[in-house]
């Protein structure tokens, strides 16, 4: 089938073995499996592990590969910066969330435990600060520069993906928490937070997509595919960056609008909020250890 693909000029469908992303991805799951199977019975306050959430870990190791390690990743390099984009969408917009979402709280509560963590964690899980940690790797894995070292150097490439990764885990925080020392924030502070979050990388996207000429110079020479000029897949790139990531972010703030608006209907009739919080922990729509 390749030869048939290179002969009709499609070898950015080539599936490469990048050996690098395969290892990370195998790490992570592997470090996860190890602690749910062997250190789990070993701490005392250890909590079940809901198969939900080894699933959306797995799900968020598995984009992680998606982005980094398949065809997308060539394309990337190669071809398009709306498929640069779109990796850097599917590694802090859905990867992020499903391993924030994927990992039980005490998780978490071992790690904060180590010497200094804590502080560390309070920090940069603040609204202000995540947000303002998120945007700054963001806008630093954007600039025209650091983009061509991502296109020239595999291994800065890597290294920014993860970087974006961690970035993403640090915004998603305060709204998937599953840690009871780091709470989420109340519904309508994630409201307003994802708000704020949805604007903010307007700025950049619109910087792109409304540029005179290719501001991201190793697009401008790479060979075209699909017909799309150099212009037009900048243009595209920028709205992956503004359109795809609010319709994620909204989507969350329509999730937090509805719980909030049953919490203060249950509040109203006098229900027990506690027990309506208890069906969406068996939801899995809550944080929980």
């Amino acid at each position: 089938m390749l030869p048939l693909l290179h002969i009709l000029g499609y070898q950015w469908l080539d599936w490469n073995f990048h050996l690098d992303v395969i290892l990370l991805c195998l790490v992570m799951e592997a470090v996860y499996l190890y602690v749910v199977l062997y250190l789990r019975p070993v701490l005392s306050d250890a909590g079940r592990v809901r198969r939900t959430q080894a699933l959306l870990f797995s799900l968020g190791v598995l984009t992680i590969y998606a982005a980094s390690g398949s065809p997308l990743h060539d394309l990337a390099d190669h071809y398009l910066m709306a498929a640069h984009m779109t990796q850097h969408l599917l590694l802090t917009m859905v990867a992020a969330p499903l391993l924030v979402a994927g990992t039980p709280g005490w998780m978490w509560q071992a790690l904060l435990r180590q010497p200094g963590m804590m502080a560390v964690g309070r920090r940069i899980t603040h609204p202000v600060m995540a947000i303002a940690i998120f945007n700054t790797a963001l806008l630093m894995f954007h600039l025209p520069e650091t983009i061509e070292l991502q296109v020239e150097y595999w291994w800065f490439h890597l290294g920014a993906h993860i970087a974006l990764v961690c970035a993403g885990l640090v915004l998603w925080w305060p709204i998937l928490s599953q840690s009871p020392e780091l709470p989420r924030v109340s519904y309508p502070l994630q409201m307003g937070y994802l708000f704020a979050q949805s604007l903010l990388p307007s700025v950049m996207a619109s910087f792109v997509t409304f540029a005179d000429s290719v501001v991201y110079s190793s697009y401008a020479d790479a060979p075209r595919i699909w017909g799309i000029s150099p212009i037009a897949d900048q243009q595209i790139g920028g709205g992956i960056m503004k359109v795809g990531g609010s319709l994620i972010l909204w989507a969350f703030i329509g999730v937090a609008f509805f719980k909030w608006f049953a919490q203060e209907e249950a509040e109203a009739r006098g229900l027990p909020w506690g027990e309506v919080q208890a069906e969406l922990d068996e939801m899995g729509l809550t944080a929980r250890r």
